[in-house]
This record gives C-alpha cells, structure tokens and sequence, in this order.
C-alpha cells in the first residue's frame, strides 16, 4: 500500500546472482587503482628517475641550481656530495639529491652586475 517504498521479496538463495556483483566490484576497484596509476603513480615514478640521471650525469663546471634556490658551479664531486662554488672563495657542500636544475653555460655570468 505504500507508495514510496516497495516491498521487499524473497529471493531465493541462488549462489549465481552474487558472482556478477563480486565480479563488478573488482573491475571497479581495478578501474579505480588503474586511474591512481596513470595520474599518480606513474608520473612521479618518471620525474624520480629523471632527477636521478640528471644527478648521476653531474659534471665539474657545471652551472647548478640547489632545491634552497642558491646558484652556483660546480668544483668538486664525490660519493653523496657535491662541492658548489656560489661566489669567489665560497664553497658549499650539498648533498647530490639537493640539486634541483642544472642551468645553461653562462647563466651566472648573466646575473651578475
């Protein structure tokens, strides 16, 4: 007699009718971890390797910029660090993973007034 709201029936207990709703279930859930994936997972894993070729391709006289903004060449490389120098007579030690760019030839030349 209600309108809204319809009776429930009994079904009967039929093992089949649940396999297409399990079977559902996972090609959403694959769907779902497929889209993480490609938008997430993927991407990140790209630009982890890129960081690390450019890193391992580090050479002396190179013109880097560090993940704290501070610019400068190349003067000494060893195991996990780089020795950078940001001014006349002043060498930083960073870890190699600090480097953020490797810039054009010439780049601190052209800051500079």
């Amino acid at each position: 007699m209600s309108f809204f709201i319809e009776d429930a029936l009994a079904e009967g207990g039929n093992a089949a009718s649940a396999a297409p709703d399990v079977i559902s279930q996972l090609m959403v859930f694959g769907g779902i971890f497929l889209i993480f994936y490609l938008l997430f997972i993927r991407p990140q894993n790209k630009k982890i390797k890129e960081h690390k070729e450019m890193v391992d391709a580090l050479a002396k006289g190179d013109e880097v910029v560090t993940n704290g903004g501070v610019l400068g060449k190349v003067v000494g490389i060893h195991d996990s660090f780089v020795s950078i120098e940001v001014s006349q007579d002043v060498k930083l030690n960073v870890q190699r993973s600090a480097i953020g760019a490797i810039q054009p030839k010439g780049t601190i030349k052209s800051i500079k007034n």
